[in-house]
């Protein structure tokens, strides 16, 4: 067994680090699974093991962590800002501009109250945004403070201290971040006196109408447009909507835009359900029929297309000829997880997944033109995703000055990265770039790359954890934990309740996607039997992912 004792003793050995690292990895997604009361901590449960292992001495050369835990933190924003970032800029529409306002003061508030602790306890800046980072489950904004750190300090000693305490403080925050919202959750529902049943047929009235695309027949019999060309109605309604059938007699036509109405015709319309009143006072009457499922004088079906060659995601779908040349028409495109009604302006990207009209044949050709090949999207645009990594890096190393500010602000390398993924997988197509990652690649990457993190933390702050915990600020700094969790949730709860007449369903939705907490998420879909606070959380969760990685950086920047 001389050979085992040699590679465990070995610390500057690369058999040495990966064995450390994948039994940390392994070891603590497997714990991560077990559920305590009924919450399961996650792959968070591998810094836990990293701290562990770390204190019995199995540490790892600081050189080697150090790079592994900042390239783990880009690959985790990065995929992180490719899955969020078609939603980043629809959640700003609607109800959606209420919610973030809400989640942006939440964080406003566990930045005051970080900042307050630091004046009142006279505790280092950097160990209360490590507490904070922890206190609200963001590991992307402990990864940002570190590396705000990293430009701020210069004397080596000092940066070690500093990054030790930034991930004890994070380490010794976390529990109970978890636990907390959670928590708050269960408090408010106590003090509203929630009915959830009540609160969910609210909900459910409150979202009758919205965003969601639907379809609905209509009978022609406003005389002011029959005989008119079918363009007539976007010009009247001047909004986004596809007919997709007529019903003329017993006949079923793919309709194109010169298409003349008549009397009687039914007409079948994809749109967002909140356009369904202006169509009716416009159309006519809504009639009782599935117009989808009738092909009565021709093949007419409706084939989802993913669309994978050049030919198709480098044009306008103006310029596609798609009515003229195949006699198709295209209701609806869903683009990372978001479903949209084209128009002529609308850039097909690559992965996009359209839904095509048309007689059988002319369908076929479509989909032989366009590709839908479930080969090209497995894929992998490796060399896509490390361009945007490559922008990512530079953009997040450009100095900006601020006045009163002693050193440049960075965006860093949390921030950089996302903000370039944000922006690529919105406009990537624009630009001839391909943003498309299939989901379980986007979660494979991301995975990867926080277990990575994680481990790297665990690893770098278990020399000191249990000591600060048992014998020295431990406890202190745990106090400080619960109340930067507690009273920003808190205090936005009752302002979402009170001033903004939230249901108790989004309310939950809201303070899990301003923790960016997955786990509470979990909860609070399981209390209230459906997927409602999820609608929530993923309109917050963008914004508040940003928010908190900018938050950490800026109260280093500004009370350091």
């Amino acid at each position: 067994m001389e050979w085992l004792y040699d590679l465990l003793n070995n610390h500057e050995s690369v058999a040495y680090t990966v064995l450390i690292y994948s039994v940390v990895i392994c070891v603590g997604v497997i714990l991560g699974k077990i559920k305590f009361f009924g919450i399961s901590f996650g792959i968070t449960f591998v810094l836990f093991m990293g701290i562990l292992v770390s204190h019995f001495g199995y540490v790892v050369n600081e050189h080697i962590l150090h790079f592994i835990k900042e390239f783990g933190l880009i690959l985790f924003v990065y995929t992180i800002g490719l899955q969020v970032g078609p939603g980043f800029f629809a959640s700003f529409k609607k109800e959606g501009i209420t919610l973030n306002i809400l989640a942006i003061i939440i964080v406003l508030f566990g930045g005051i109250v970080t900042v307050l602790i630091h004046y009142i306890t006279k505790t280092p800046i950097t160990t209360m945004v490590g507490i904070m980072s922890g206190a609200v489950t963001n590991t992307p904004g402990l990864g940002a403070a570190q590396q705000t750190i990293k430009d701020l300090v210069q004397d080596n000693s000092e940066h070690g201290t500093y990054m030790q305490t930034l991930s004890t403080g994070y380490a010794i925050a976390y529990p109970f971040g978890v636990m907390g919202i959670i928590f708050s959750m269960l408090f408010m529902k106590k003090l509203f006196h929630v009915n959830i049943e009540a609160e969910t047929r609210l909900n459910a009235w409150k979202h009758k109408t919205g965003s969601t695309l639907s379809k609905i027949v209509l009978e022609v019999t406003n005389p002011a447009i029959v005989g008119k060309e079918l363009r007539v109605l976007w010009k009247i309604l001047k909004s986004n909507f596809v007919v997709s059938r007529v019903m003329n007699g017993e006949q079923i036509l793919i309709p194109n835009k010169n298409y003349l109405l008549q009397k009687g015709d039914k007409i079948l319309v994809v749109t967002t359900n909140d356009e369904h009143e202006a169509l009716e006072s416009i159309v006519g009457k809504k009639v009782d029929i599935d117009l989808s499922s009738q092909n009565i004088s021709k093949k007419v079906i409706s084939l989802k297309i993913n669309i994978t060659k050049p030919f198709a995601y480098s044009k306008k779908i103006s310029e596609l000829g798609i009515s003229s040349k195949y006699g198709v028409t295209i209701s609806r495109v869903m683009r990372a997880g978001i479903e949209f009604i084209p128009n002529g302006d609308t850039k097909l990207q690559f992965g996009d997944l359209i839904t095509a009209i048309g007689e059988d044949s002319d369908v076929m050709s479509l989909a032989k033109d366009f590709g839908n090949s479930k080969k090209e999207l497995s894929h992998p645009h490796v060399a896509e995703l490390f361009l945007g990594i490559i922008l990512g890096v530079l953009i997040g190393s450009i100095p900006f000055h601020f006045p009163g500010i002693p050193v440049p602000v960075k965006l860093g390398l949390a921030g950089g990265p996302l903000i370039i993924a944000i922006l690529i997988s919105r406009y990537g197509g624009r630009f001839s770039v391909t943003p498309y990652v299939s989901n379980s690649a986007n979660l494979m990457v991301r995975e990867i790359g926080i277990v990575l993190f994680l481990a790297s933390v665990g690893l770098g702050a278990g020399g000191n954890f249990w000591d600060t915990l048992t014998n020295g600020p431990g406890l202190s700094w745990m106090l400080y934990g619960i109340f930067i969790t507690i009273i920003p949730l808190l205090l936005g709860a009752l302002i979402a309740r009170f001033f903004y007449k939230l249901t108790f369903l989004e309310i939950c939705g809201l303070l899990a996607g301003a923790s960016t907490d997955p786990p509470a998420l979990a909860f609070a879909n399981q209390s209230a039997g459906s997927d409602a606070p999820a609608i929530t959380y993923a309109t917050v969760y963008p914004l508040t992912t940003f928010l908190r990685i900018m938050a950490a950086q800026l109260i280093l920047l500004l009370f350091f």
